[in-house]
């Protein structure tokens, strides 16, 4: 029988992670930031980097963002205004600079904003989380960070599910991607028979054009 050999790399970057995440186990970072809102404390994206800053100068870890995907949704408040939906996808390499080896590590970020802060929130959220699981950090009570706000968003009618499944479908390149957004959108439009109806036609023909195209 063949023997098999597992070769394990010295990548200092395992070693600056570790380090970076004792100091903050012995340090911590404290919940002094309060929603108001909600009445729950949170830890503040500055409160995480003037934690993670010296840690990662003391071990010789950089943290680098790259934004692979971001998508903007426009809502509407309970009071008629408009809010800004946001998801990013990011990537955050962490590097060594004793060896220059990487470790990536990739989350998503989200955030609501009436203004044009909606992706500087959205970001701030993917670091925030990305540090919180690759230093073991506790996340009781952290969670939202747009975390000092709230937004009451109002549901969304049956035609505006409609159309933005319409939409979704458009952009669809396979079956796959096709079903997948196809179940949320219609069990959304529960309160509407026709719209349902008319979700299933939707899918049928997309469907139809996607089985063709293959």
């Amino acid at each position: 029988m063949p023997v098999l050999r597992w070769e394990v790399e010295d990548k200092k970057v395992y070693k600056a992670i570790s380090l970076v995440a004792k100091d903050l186990a012995e340090q911590g970072i404290s919940k002094d930031r309060r929603n108001a809102q909600q009445g729950f404390n949170f830890r503040g994206i500055d409160q995480v980097y003037n934690a993670l800053a010296p840690a990662l100068v003391r071990n010789g870890l950089l943290i680098l963002p790259r934004i692979t995907e971001r998508t903007v949704t426009e809502r509407t408040t309970q009071k008629g205004g408009v809010l800004f939906y946001v998801v990013v996808k990011a990537e955050f390499d962490f590097v060594s600079t004793e060896d220059g080896s990487v470790h990536t590590v990739t989350t998503y970020g989200e955030a609501m904003d009436s203004g044009d802060k909606a992706t500087n929130k959205a970001m701030s959220i993917a670091y925030k989380y990305a540090a919180f699981q690759a230093f073991c950090i506790p996340t009781e009570e952290t969670a939202i960070d747009a975390d000092s706000e709230v937004h009451q968003v109002a549901s969304r009618s049956p035609d505006e599910i409609l159309a933005d499944f319409t939409a979704q479908a458009t952009d669809c390149q396979s079956l796959e991607d096709l079903k997948g957004i196809y179940k949320p959108a219609w069990n959304a439009l529960a309160s509407s028979a026709d719209h349902q109806q008319k979700c299933v036609e939707v899918f049928k023909a997309r469907g139809a054009e996607l089985s063709k195209a293959a």
